[in-house]
């Protein structure tokens, strides 16, 4: 039997056009081809290449984008969250730490608005995620903060990025896990542990995993990433995330057996973090955060500069122009007496003096000036 040749597909770019231009999302593509809408977004990147019946489903939408009288794909029906908006394409946990699809920015929206609306979709889940990467409460709501304050100060890039959640993510996580937080004095000390037993055993466990090997666990079998995006978002090969997975998750099942299955652990790291209340600030809190920050540095700067350009004028201005020998310390000679003070003159030296004046009479005569 022979294998079907897969069907051509346009170069990535060209992939994500087609759907743009057909006015869809990434989560309609993955809905209409049954796959994860990650996977759409690495097919989009050109990190994967789509393969099988889901290549073929895949090259046939496009193809049907390229058509001028195609008609426009309406997205099947889903169960609507409280908030209203359409549920991912498997069924979340009570708790759903995981986040889900971030919403596109708008031309129809102001960068405000537009910034507001994925703070708000984002914040509460990507909060209860920090929380159980660092295991701290106010370092989680910090990291969060921090994230998208930076995410507002660089917005014109953020905006524009093709998943804008995981850009923030990826921010809070690397803040989260800075090594320099250990030297802070409000961080020396460990805070309290949650008040389940359980609950205090898995973060226990997930805080003796090393910081690379509890992201990747944190996102792959947390918020549900797929392994080729585990591995984009940490920054790491293929292979090497695999394995970060596979020592991670051989560590949580050593210390707790009932936590074997990727499916229980994700539904108890869930649990976890939901079991705490944390809260993040407002986004106008976070916005103007952001913009007095970005004050603060500019005026630093601002300040550091006309200090620098100050010294190096008062420089310029009292250093010399010519070269000047350096005047050597002083060393003592000897063999010479010291000089002493004037003073009266003794006995012999008077005597002395009356010879010398007397015995010039005897002498040649002296030229005095005369006056006329």
């Amino acid at each position: 039997m022979t294998q079907r040749p897969d069907i051509p597909l346009p170069p990535p770019k060209e992939r994500r056009r087609l759907r743009e231009a057909g006015a869809l999302t990434q989560a309609q593509v993955a809905a209409q081809v049954g796959v994860a809408r990650e996977t759409v977004r690495a097919w989009e990147s050109g990190r994967t290449t789509p393969h099988g019946r889901k290549g073929e489903a895949y090259a046939r939408l496009l193809e049907s984008l390229t058509t001028p009288s195609a008609e426009p794909y309406e997205e099947p029906s889903a169960p609507r969250t409280a908030a209203g908006r359409t549920g991912r394409h498997r069924q979340p946990s009570p708790s759903a730490i995981a986040t889900a699809e971030a919403p596109q920015p708008s031309d129809a929206l102001t960068p405000a608005q537009a910034f507001d609306a994925l703070y708000a979709f984002c914040a509460p889940a990507l909060v209860r995620q920090t929380y159980l990467l660092s295991g701290r409460r106010e370092l989680a709501r910090e990291s969060v903060e921090r994230a998208f304050q930076t995410a507002w100060q660089r917005w014109p890039e953020v905006a524009v990025d093709p998943d804008p959640a995981s850009w923030v993510r990826a921010t809070a996580y690397e803040y989260a896990l800075s090594p320099w937080h250990r030297f802070r004095p409000r961080y020396r000390h460990p805070e309290p542990p949650p008040a389940d037993a359980a609950d205090r055993a898995l973060l226990d466990v997930l805080l003796t995993l090393p910081p690379s090997y509890r992201r990747t666990l944190l996102l792959h079998d947390g918020v549900g990433l797929g392994l080729p995006e585990t591995a984009a978002e940490t920054e790491a090969s293929t292979p090497a995330t695999a394995n970060r997975l596979l020592h991670a998750r051989q560590a949580v099942a050593a210390r707790l057996p009932g936590l074997a299955d990727p499916a229980a652990l994700h539904q108890r790291l869930a649990e976890v973090a939901s079991a705490e209340r944390l809260r993040a600030p407002r986004p106008p809190t976070v916005r103007l955060g952001s913009e007095r920050r970005a004050r603060f540095w500019t005026r630093a700067a601002i300040a550091f500069t006309v200090t620098i350009i100050g010294a190096t004028a008062l420089t310029v201005r009292t250093a010399p122009t010519r070269y000047e020998p350096p005047v050597p310390p002083g060393e003592t000679v000897q063999g010479i007496p010291p000089r002493v003070a004037p003073g009266t003159l003794s006995d012999k030296e008077l005597k002395l003096r009356k010879k010398l004046r007397s015995g010039t009479a005897h002498g040649p005569q002296r030229l005095l000036p005369e006056s006329r």
